[in-house]
């Protein structure tokens, strides 16, 4: 499943921390790659100890654990810390698959990238190139969203960056373990709840809307590792 999350932050909280980023400090980001991604990836990244990093990965982490829309389609156990880059003058990130396990900083503990994420601070009319393509079973999909929207996408994924001719891309990137490991099960669940939702209150008592509600919470149940 791939699915766009609109408005993650509020229009000043995403102005301000967006401004903060553009005067950061920022390094090499082949720096924190991995033996593959290393070969393929040219852009820059703020450190993850970074300040400005910390502060606006918190903001973005707590507007993701407000978002129905989120919650209902990642069921997050934990979210890594969001991390930061951008690219500029041609540079972009090659076709590769992100690592299936990740430490979690600070902690020594480990989590799986169940889903990816990649949130946009630059609106897509001040870059050109840039675009996200994320290779699914339905081929490839094109993503460049307005400043403030976020990509959710399965961790699996073969993926890719496409250079960046004009301007600047700044983006956070980021990774969530999900209480469902299965992409198949989780979409299957997130299709469910929508339809539950879209029923409405007024018809929250109808004997089917509670046994759908019963069937939702018992697949999940089932399937969830907590």
């Amino acid at each position: 499943m791939i699915l766009e999350i609109p408005n993650v932050l509020p229009s000043e909280q995403l102005a301000a921390a967006r401004s903060a980023l553009q005067s950061a400090e920022w390094v090499d980001g082949r720096t924190t790659a991995g033996h593959q991604g290393a070969r393929v990836k040219d852009n820059q990244q703020l450190p993850v100890d970074h300040p400005v990093a910390r502060q606006v990965g918190e903001q973005i982490a707590r507007g993701l654990l407000q978002n129905p829309l989120f919650m209902s389609a990642a069921l997050p156990l934990q979210i890594l810390p969001p991390m930061f880059n951008r690219y500029a003058g041609g540079q972009h990130f090659g076709t590769h698959v992100d690592g299936s396990i990740r430490t979690i900083p600070g902690t020594g503990n480990r989590m799986r990238t169940d889903l990816s994420a990649t949130f946009f601070f630059a609106s897509p009319e001040e870059y050109d190139g840039g675009e996200l393509v994320i290779h699914d079973t339905y081929g490839a999909k094109t993503v460049k969203l307005s400043a403030g929207h976020m990509i959710l996408y399965p961790g699996t994924s073969l993926h890719h960056v496409m250079p960046v001719t004009r301007g600047t891309r700044l983006c956070s990137f980021f990774w969530i373990q999900s209480m469902i490991r299965d992409d198949a099960q989780r979409s299957l669940l997130f299709e469910m709840d929508v339809a539950i939702q879209r029923l409405g209150p007024e018809n929250a008592t109808h004997p089917s809307v509670i046994q759908l509600t019963g069937v939702y919470h018992n697949l999940l149940r089932q399937w969830a590792e907590v």
